[in-house]
């Protein structure tokens, strides 16, 4: 055995420490290295030199020793250990003087929040409230960067839709992200933001987004994480609002607070020009970021202060530090699937008991038996429903709908589609319940002079709507609205069938049709910030009908009329009774128009196009759209009948709104016409402003309205390009930049 060690060299002290010494200077200067290329700043070179002395030293400890004793003390197993004492003395008091040379370094890492976010009033740490700088210096400036948001659709699938949530700029998004700004982009697509990052009085960096409360179920939790997809926290929220879950409703306006950080001081001067909020998905973890944004690995870990061994957890941020700007090209670097699993040959398969296999075989037929009642019952459910559409509508003759040519613009008839999916998504209302809660639909629940009535359901308010039956347009609205979701829609949640009628159950609009407001003199005046927020409210939309649902939708009904108001003076289209579903031929050669077979609207929104021929298509919506915004800016109705004295009349000479503005158009022609054309839109805009708008914003929206109400509809724009313009326009007039944060609905911004 003693010739063993010997022959191995394992009792060879004075051999073997000199390769021990060297070996662990190398991994020290490995840690310097990758501590200085992680964005570390270098470490003195006094520490390195007193490391290798003491290393050095380490080593003439242990030749000394070996030198001085008797020769076979060498070779028995009493001496590494001392040998290991000595150099374990050298190494505690080289790590000390490394761990002193590393605290002002590690004292500006930011802490990793693991899984704090989930206990919203458990966990109050600094963590879950935002990234903290423990920088000495007094003054920490401000600086750009990026958080990283991937695209949700249908409500955020835009760099349109996306800056709006996350108060950003759409080109700035499409620039850093090589992607068109107007366009939708592809869904779960990783897009980068560019945000300005600062640091607040509370010793936080942020960034400060709004959100208004579009649902009546949300919570700080729900906004945090399925909202904004992490990049806050409920925490972070409830302490920057000052109120809990329960003193939230909907309406409310919200400052979002999302993390952000900006490099240290050490960082800075390392290169580290950018620090990513970054949100981490299921299959992620440490390395995998690294790769994905081509950063160092170890300054990862040290800029979250964690290690290799630390768990991480989805929807948690994860700062990663880079020397550049990060490039589009992360978006296509997807974590690879995991592999399959290794089919198990039959000699692997471990026995299985009689016990366990009975128990298996009870669970599959609960099972079974379990869907096939769930299963019997839908369809009964959606039976039941097809009789009731088709009671007493037996004997009524509907005209069919004709194929159209090829290339036309096509669209299912209300027999073909299919309305179970949407029927599933709704509530199923007892008449008496509904008649109670409309007061036995009284004349003083009944709002103006529609079918529609005020309800209390549940202790909230809503509407409820009357229409036949046997009306194609209330199938057709819960055909749409029950199986489309969005903010500026308005929400149905219910339906019932009784008596040949049909009763929707609304979300009730507390402030109203926008036409009250516009039109009706001797009350609230509605205030220009709120017009312009009414505007990108329905061009948001009328955008996600055309562009974003499957397959898209024309209103076709658009007027302010059918445009209501919730409490925070946010607009809801509704009213979807003649909205169709359309399709377009590639090989369409006349822009997809089609003439149909009856026509519908108010006179005053219909294009040109569809009251000659009957042709629609988004442009219709466009036009609609353009007629509502010259509404919102001159207070006026989209016509007006005239009597020969210039009055009202109910018959006579109808003046056109869209007329009036297209002479304004024309004013620049001519020659001192342009000195004119100021006053001319001045005296144009509702007076009951009192002056209170941009001007230059209003000639903006002026132009815009005068595009989109263009008799040609290839002249028009789509409500993509609509809607990026009003965004811009918008963006000129809120305090938190791209959106109104202040929560007012009772007075005016």
């Amino acid at each position: 055995m003693e010739a063993a060690r010997e022959e191995d060299g394992g009792g060879r002290c004075e051999d073997k420490l000199p390769q021990v010494v060297f070996d662990r200077i190398l991994r020290r200067q490995v840690v310097y290295d990758a501590l200085k290329h992680g964005g570390r700043a270098e470490v003195p070179s006094w520490v390195q030199l007193l490391t290798i002395l003491l290393s050095f030293g380490t080593s003439a400890l242990g030749t000394a020793y070996c030198s001085l004793s008797p020769p076979h003390r060498c070779n028995s197993s009493p001496q590494p250990h001392r040998s290991a004492a000595a150099m374990a003395i050298a190494t505690a008091v080289h790590h000390l003087l490394l761990a002193l040379a590393l605290f002002p370094l590690a004292a500006a890492q930011h802490e990793y929040q693991a899984n704090a976010q989930s206990d919203c009033y458990a966990n109050n740490g600094s963590s879950v409230l935002g990234y903290t700088c423990s920088d000495n210096s007094s003054s920490i400036p401000a600086c750009a960067t990026y958080v990283a948001f991937r695209s949700d659709l249908p409500s955020y699938g835009s760099t349109v839709t996306v800056a709006y949530l996350l108060n950003a700029s759409a080109p700035a998004i499409a620039t850093a992200n090589d992607v068109p700004v107007a366009s939708p982009v592809r869904n779960n697509t990783l897009l980068l933001v560019p945000v300005p990052c600062a640091f607040t009085a509370a010793g936080l960096y942020q960034h400060d987004a709004a959100y208004v409360v579009q649902f009546a179920d949300e919570t700080y939790f729900s906004i945090a994480n399925d909202t904004y997809q992490g990049l806050s926290t409920c925490q972070a929220l409830m302490e920057q609002n000052h109120a809990r879950d329960s003193d939230i409703y909907l309406g409310v306006a919200l400052t979002v607070p999302l993390r952000c950080a900006c490099p240290s001081a050490a960082q800075a001067a390392a290169g580290v020009r950018y620090l990513v909020t970054y949100v981490l998905d299921w299959d992620d973890y440490a390395l995998t970021v690294a790769q994905r944004f081509g950063a160092d690995y170890q300054a990862l870990l040290h800029a979250n202060s964690i290690d290799e061994d630390t768990t991480v957890y989805p929807f948690t941020t994860m700062l990663v530090p880079l020397k550049d700007p990060p490039t589009s090209q992360i978006a296509v670097v997807l974590p690879e699937p995991p592999a399959p699993p290794p089919a198990s040959s039959s000699g692997l398969v471990p026995p299985v008991s009689s016990s366990e296999s009975s128990r298996w075989w009870v669970t599959v037929g609960v099972s079974a038996g379990c869907s096939a009642l769930a299963l019997g019952a839908m369809l009964a459910l959606f039976v039941l429903w097809r009789q009731c559409w088709r009671h007493g509508d037996q004997n009524t003759k509907t005209t069919p709908w004709h194929a159209p040519a090829k290339g036309a613009l096509m669209w299912p008839t209300v027999e073909a589609v299919d309305v179970r999916e949407a029927v599933w998504s709704l509530t199923v209302h007892d008449y008496g319940d509904l008649e109670r809660a409309t007061s036995g639909f009284s004349k003083e629940q009944r709002i103006g002079n529609s079918s529609v009535y005020r309800a209390v359901i549940n202790g909230g308010a809503a509407a409820v709507k009357r229409m036949p039956s046997d009306d194609v347009g209330a199938e057709t609205e819960v055909n749409v609205l029950g199986r489309l979701n969005h903010s500026s829609l308005v929400r149905l949640s219910g339906l019932c069938m009784h008596g040949g009628n049909t009763y929707m159950v609304f979300e009730f609009a507390e402030k109203g049709a926008l036409s009250d407001w516009l039109h009706v003199d001797g009350g609230e005046v509605l205030g220009w910030s709120r017009r312009v927020q009414v505007a990108l409210d329905v061009a948001g939309g009328l955008n996600y009908l055309h562009n974003y649902t499957d397959p898209p939708y024309v209103h076709r009904n658009l007027k302010s009329s059918n445009i209501l108001l919730d409490a925070c003076f946010r607009a809801k289209l509704s009213n979807f009774g003649h909205a169709r579903a359309i399709t377009v031929d590639a090989d369409a050669e006349d822009d997809g128009l089609w003439m149909t077979g009856n026509e519908v609207g108010t006179q005053g929104y219909l294009a040109p196009e569809y009251v000659k021929h009957w042709q629609i298509g988004p442009q219709l919506d466009v036009f609609a759209f353009g007629v509502v915004l010259l509404e919102l800016l001159s207070g006026k109705e989209a016509a007006v009948a005239l009597d020969g004295d210039g009055g009202r009349a109910n018959n006579g000479k109808v003046v056109l709104l869209r007329e009036e503005a297209e002479r304004l158009g024309r004013l620049g022609e001519g020659d001192g016409a342009k000195d004119d054309l100021l006053d001319r839109v001045t005296a144009f805009i509702d007076g009951r402003l009192d002056g209170r708008y941009l001007l230059d914003v209003a000639l903006a929206m002026l132009t815009l309205a005068l595009r989109c109400v263009a008799r040609e509809p290839r002249a028009r724009p789509s409500m993509a390009k609509v809607l990026l313009s009003l965004s811009g326009m918008y963006s000129t007039i809120g305090p938190s930049g791209h959106r109104i944060s202040t929560y007012c609905p009772d007075r005016e911004q």
